[in-house]
């Protein structure tokens, strides 16, 4: 399982030994002198992203040392799989919780290769088959995160989007419907339907449940944008060549749903994604339609770039009218959460002060960050209209990753605790462990405080 395989009786692996830069020196008096030697010719001294394979007596290989960055754990052997030939190793040493390292190295070993064949693999690293199990069900939902983001959009419209969703309701046990096309007016969605008409692949909204009626209520909703041009008001190409990872938001709710069910936490889950393509055609949603939304309330639409927006105001509207006691979504949004916070750090607005404290403080623990951003009243002016309760946008581009935000408010209830997170999903370079490409933020630090917050008693 991407890199890791379940230890044995009588298993050979070589160990593998995480030392840091500071730790070096006195780690390096811990060697014989052959192995010291050998390592001072190789100008290995814990360097980050080094490796050295020291021998023993005979010239084989005896164990190998990694140099590791001590303040990202989860990512600290992720550069090492592919760097190590294709065999077992095992974790030595203390510099590094055998969690950590194992995350880490199966976060490296991921690669997407649906289109091309993989040439190698990568080395596998032995863990207790009570860690392995632990571990399989969070490393397989940002798998599916990274390869829902990474497909190209002919290969994942808005149908395969919801294929994917009841294949997981099937193997949980969850129930799913689904509405779609015209079939959406009526099913109260006419936001999903407006942005997403003007494509042949039609709109569609799906929704899962699963759990016991008598637990709490939590609801997840997902941006499935999975293809966005920008619709009239038309993307660069620099804009537009990427639109592919937009249904990241969906990606992430689905994937959360996921965790949520395999670890079979006490609440009744609802999960809803609407899922379109926004395109240009004759009757693609045009600046300055105006759109009576499900909870009721009118938008002047003054730009169809913000379309992710519009679709998830329905999608939420349907998830307050069953009363949740947490309401998430997740949404690739603004641009402007990015300029404000760099690709790293997703942008968090939450209704209830104790409910971020506690979703921030499972992030840091976990070294899967979040940063909250306000909900500052005072900018709905920016979304007045002339003609209709909002518009989609600010009058400007200032805050827009807030205006966003406080435009989603509408739907919510002061009363519902709510989450927004604005995500980028995406790595636009190589790193240890967090590959080019699609990539889950937030992920683990939400499953560790839904686990919190809905501990069994």
């Amino acid at each position: 399982m991407h890199g890791l395989s379940a230890d044995r009786r009588g298993r050979r692996a070589l160990p593998l030994t995480p030392v840091t830069r500071s730790d070096w020196t006195a780690f390096a008096r811990t060697l014989g002198a052959r192995q010291r030697r050998w390592a001072q010719a190789c100008g290995f001294v814990g360097q980050a992203g080094s490796i050295c394979m020291l021998p023993d007596a005979r010239g084989d290989s005896a164990r190998v040392l990694c140099g590791i960055d001590p303040g990202l754990p989860p990512f600290a052997l992720g550069s090492v799989p592919w760097q190590l030939p294709a065999d077992d190793y095992r974790l030595a040493g203390d510099a590094l919780s055998l969690h950590d390292a194992a995350l880490g190295w199966a976060l490296g070993s991921y690669r997407f290769a649906r289109y091309r064949d993989a040439h190698a693999e990568p080395a596998r690293l032995v863990l207790p088959r009570a860690l392995l199990d632990d571990l399989a069900p969070t490393i397989e939902a940002i798998v599916r995160v990274r390869d829902l983001i990474n497909t190209p959009a002919q290969d994942l419209g808005p149908a395969e989007v919801c294929a994917v969703v009841r294949e997981v309701a099937a193997r949980h046990g969850a129930t799913c419907r689904e509405w779609s096309g015209e079939g959406l007016l009526d099913a109260g969605f006419p936001s999903v339907h407006a942005v997403g008409r003007a494509s042949p692949r039609v709109p569609r909204v799906v929704e899962l449940t699963w759990g016991d009626p008598g637990h709490p209520l939590l609801a997840l909703v997902g941006k499935g944008v999975c293809f966005d041009t920008g619709g009239l008001d038309l993307k660069s190409h620099d804009g537009m060549r990427w639109m592919k990872k937009d249904m990241g938001g969906a990606a992430h709710a689905l994937s959360l749903a996921q965790l949520v069910m395999a670890s079979s936490l006490p609440v009744r889950l609802l999960l809803l994604i609407p899922t379109v393509d926004n395109v240009v055609a004759g009757d693609a949603l045009r600046p300055g339609d105006v759109i009576r939304t499900r909870a009721g309330i009118t938008v002047e639409v003054d730009n169809t770039d913000a379309e992710g927006r519009l679709i998830l105001a329905d999608a939420l509207a349907a998830a307050v009218q069953e009363h949740p006691d947490l309401l998430i979504d997740f949404a690739t949004l603004t641009g402007a959460a990015r300029v404000a916070l760099g690709p790293d750090l997703p942008a968090l607005f939450a209704s209830h002060d104790d409910v971020a404290g506690s979703l921030l403080a499972a992030g840091v623990a976990g070294h899967d960050p979040l940063w909250r951003l306000p909900l500052w009243q005072p900018y709905r002016a920016m979304m007045a209209s002339g003609i209709a309760d909002t518009t989609n946008t600010g009058a400007s581009r200032h805050a827009g990753a807030i205006t966003a935000a406080l435009y989603l408010q509408n739907f919510v209830p002061a009363n519902v605790p709510w989450l927004h997170v604005d995500v980028y999903a995406w790595n636009d370079g190589e790193r240890p462990g967090r590959p080019r490409g699609g990539e889950a933020q937030s992920l683990r630090a939400f499953h560790a405080f839904l686990k919190q917050r809905y501990a069994r008693g």
